[in-house]
């Protein structure tokens, strides 16, 4: 029994005070998610990686837009998410309290603008997505730069209208 309290003696509080104090996690820790509109292109790569489908995207014919959604509930908070996030829109945060009085507080939801094809109107992309690929082939210097704002507001197999004297290049 003297051992036992020269060990507790010795080795001195090791509890934290939480409720007043913040807990300190790991660098690595996989929190709370945290959506930032503004860099996301409305991808929807986040919602094939997610094994739990806490997210969700409709399209809304309505008002032209594809309605982004994440349910936090859902997460199993496996950072699949994160890691398949081309443009960073999505990061885990250290935040581990997430206890909220209303259901509706679990929710996050965006909305983006969709492009139509040009030839026969049916929505197809977001326009955020697509400027996306237009600075991506402008920044890599693609010389196929200058005509992909025309290419790619038309759907995969569509025509787009050739311009006169435009020189073809394969």
């Amino acid at each position: 029994m003297f051992t036992f309290i020269k060990k507790v003696i010795k080795t001195g509080t090791t509890t934290h005070a939480y409720p007043l104090e913040p807990m300190p996690v790991d660098k690595n820790f996989r929190g709370k998610p945290e959506h930032t509109p503004q860099q996301c292109i409305g991808c929807a790569a986040c919602v094939n990686a997610c094994p739990s489908n806490a997210l969700t995207v409709e399209i809304d014919l309505a008002t032209n837009q594809l309605a982004w959604q994440f349910n936090l509930g859902r997460c199993i908070f496996c950072g699949r998410c994160e890691e398949v996030c081309p443009t960073a829109a999505i990061k885990l945060s250290p935040e581990y309290e997430l206890a909220v009085w209303k259901k509706e507080d679990f929710l996050q939801q965006s909305r983006f603008a969709i492009c139509h094809c040009r030839e026969c109107q049916r929505p197809f992309a977001v326009q955020k997505e697509i400027d996306y690929a237009i600075a991506l082939l402008k920044h890599n210097g693609d010389t196929r730069a200058r005509a992909a704002p025309r290419k790619l507001r038309n759907l995969p197999g569509m025509q787009a209208p050739e311009m006169p004297g435009a020189v073809r290049s394969y």
